[in-house]
């Protein structure tokens, strides 16, 4: 009874039928249209139970990663493969580690086994190495890094990731969820991959859901040491993941070239939006730096100029962000890269929310 339901970005307002859905960080360009045909493909097959060991989905992510498939496993989304993890490696009495601001999940994941979840402070919304690794006990069982971060944007380096595994035993499990790895331009990231190589306890996940546009199909994969994919093998659900989720997942992971066109998007319209409402810097918004595909947003803390009366504003223009308020971020909005309109038409919006105050701006 301690958790917290999650609660996923707002994807309606009343009374208005077009709406700007911008709250859950899905990916702008939607699925590769090579992932449609292929889930369409499936439907005289429905009767038919998918491959329980999703073969041919963990080849692909294999050719398309450098990645030993037998290494490789999939789950309804990589929350599947958290709550797993848990299950696995933490219960009563143990704790669950992870940054202040860190993705929702991982409370509600510490709670469903009876672990404590426990948080380390952040230093200007970054996961902080040294704060992390000065909460270990005897009671850590296991750390999560959302690298890049939910809600935040921010990320660390491969050396500070490295610091990250070589200050913890061997003992802690390390999951390095990489949700947005894809849309990371960065010479210094990494996604964990030679964590997971050089250590018998260290995870990295990925998703479908962001870039390859595949949410509604909750399609999740994890990299590991072959002694932790043993155990995932037992604990997951049978034939967890459905056929047509698999047959899509596989031509979409196929279809670089759509992969390409969604991270040339993103890099293009996440600068130009930052910068547009940076613009505003004088009036007391901050936007903090992103590598995902999404900004966030502060807002000052002055009556009718806070986060909640901008959500308001921008509801009434049919946009929908997301309320940060769940990750201890009262004052702030998380805002998703959408389609270049939507881009367009929210500036805009934020820009008229400004200047209703009254003030001039650059």
């Amino acid at each position: 009874m301690e958790i917290r339901p999650y609660k996923p970005g707002k994807s309606a307002l009343t009374g208005i039928t077009d709406v700007i859905k911008l709250s859950s960080n899905e990916g702008a360009l939607g699925p590769s249209p090579m992932a449609v045909e292929a889930f369409r493909g499936q439907g005289d097959e429905l009767h038919r139970y998918p491959d329980g060991e999703a073969t041919s989905l963990r080849e692909a992510i294999g050719r398309r990663y450098n990645l030993d498939p037998s290494r490789i496993i999939c789950g309804a989304g990589s929350d599947e493969l958290f709550y797993n993890l848990a299950r696995a490696y933490a219960g009563p009495g143990d704790e669950i580690l992870y940054s202040q601001h860190g993705f929702n999940i991982y409370p509600i994941v510490a709670h469903s086994v009876g672990a404590t979840p426990v948080t380390a402070p952040e230093k200007n919304l970054i996961f902080d190495v040294d704060a992390i690794l000065d909460s270990v006990n005897s009671r850590t069982r296991i750390v999560f890094i959302a690298n890049p971060n939910n809600p935040t944007g921010s990320y660390i380096s491969g050396d500070e990731l490295r610091r990250l595994r070589q200050g913890l035993s061997e003992g802690i499990l390390l999951v390095v969820d990489g949700a947005y790895a894809e849309y990371v331009n960065r010479s210094d990231y990494e996604d964990g991959v030679t964590l997971v190589d050089g250590s018998e306890n260290t995870v990295m996940t990925r998703t479908f859901s962001k870039i390859y546009g595949l949410g509604a199909l909750r399609v999740g994969w994890g990299y590991c040491p072959t002694k932790i994919i043993d155990v995932l093998n037992r604990l997951r659900a049978p034939f967890n993941i459905t056929a047509p989720s698999q047959a899509a997942a596989i031509a979409a992971i196929n279809d670089t070239e759509h992969v390409l066109l969604s991270q040339e998007h993103n890099r293009h319209w996440l600068s130009w939006l930052s910068d547009q409402v940076q613009a505003h810097s004088n009036s007391g918004l901050k936007v903090y730096p992103s590598v995902g595909n999404f900004i966030l947003v502060q807002f000052p803390d002055f009556p009718g100029r806070r986060a909640s009366d901008a959500n308001s504003f921008l509801a009434r223009r049919g946009i929908i962000p997301r309320e940060t308020t769940g990750y201890g971020l009262p004052d702030c909005l998380r805002i998703t890269i959408g389609k270049e309109g939507e881009v367009k038409y929210l500036a805009t919006a934020i820009s008229d929310f400004v200047f209703s105050w009254g003030k001039s701006v650059k």
